[in-house]
């Protein structure tokens, strides 16, 4: 109890001290980013970067994800996949700071390591239409019409009249050689937008 008496006063001692210098440190981040967006809203993707970098904790999930996008914006590659990463370790579940990292792997043109990503995400949320659709056009870039067919495939189940889906989809049936089906894809993206320029090119190739 002797202890426990001892503590209870050691807390109460500080609490006037803890309380202000918390506050002050929100008020601090507040601003800075508040600063970031100011900046990075004029195209100093830099100087919104010194912005957060003055008020930086490695414990901070919104700063390092911040950090992570500005940084990728100033061209910084390497920098934003490490505050990317950062954040991830932060939230091992978080779908958010996957999507983020992709960005500087992919203009770096780590391509394994984007699939991996990718494939992080869909872990986490199999059904997460972005992953699934981007990796899919990876797959559809490397010519991997299986793999991105399973993929875009997943999406239109879940929007069924999206254009960007249909029309993806509708070339992977066709380079897969499924013509009647790429033919009602891209009969739907028709509906769609009516006169749009490849779905008729596709359906022309359609014998």
């Amino acid at each position: 109890m002797a202890i426990l008496r001892v503590l209870f006063l050691i807390l109460t001692l500080l609490a006037p001290f803890t309380a202000p210098s918390v506050a002050q440190s929100f008020d601090k981040q507040r601003a800075a980013f508040y600063n970031s967006y100011t900046r990075e809203n004029s195209g100093d993707y830099q100087g919104a970067v010194n912005t957060l970098k003055g008020v930086y904790d490695q414990s901070s999930y919104e700063i390092n994800l911040r950090l992570g996008w500005l940084s990728y914006k100033s061209g910084d590659f390497k920098e934003s996949e490490g505050y990317y990463r950062r954040a991830i370790n932060l939230r091992p579940y978080g779908v958010e700071p996957r999507l983020g990292l992709i960005y500087p792997l992919s203009s770096m043109g780590n391509w394994d390591q984007v699939i991996a990503t990718y494939e992080e995400i869909l872990k986490i949320d199999p059904n997460n239409s972005i992953a699934n659709y981007r990796f899919g056009l990876v797959a559809y870039g490397r010519e991997d019409y299986l793999k991105a067919d399973q993929l875009f495939t997943k999406v239109l189940n879940l929007y069924p009249f999206d254009y960007d889906t249909l029309i993806i989809l509708a070339w992977t049936r066709l380079k897969l050689g499924k013509s009647l089906e790429a033919k009602v894809l891209f009969q739907k993206a028709l509906l769609y937008s009516p006169d749009d320029p490849s779905a008729l090119e596709g359906l022309s190739l359609i014998k």
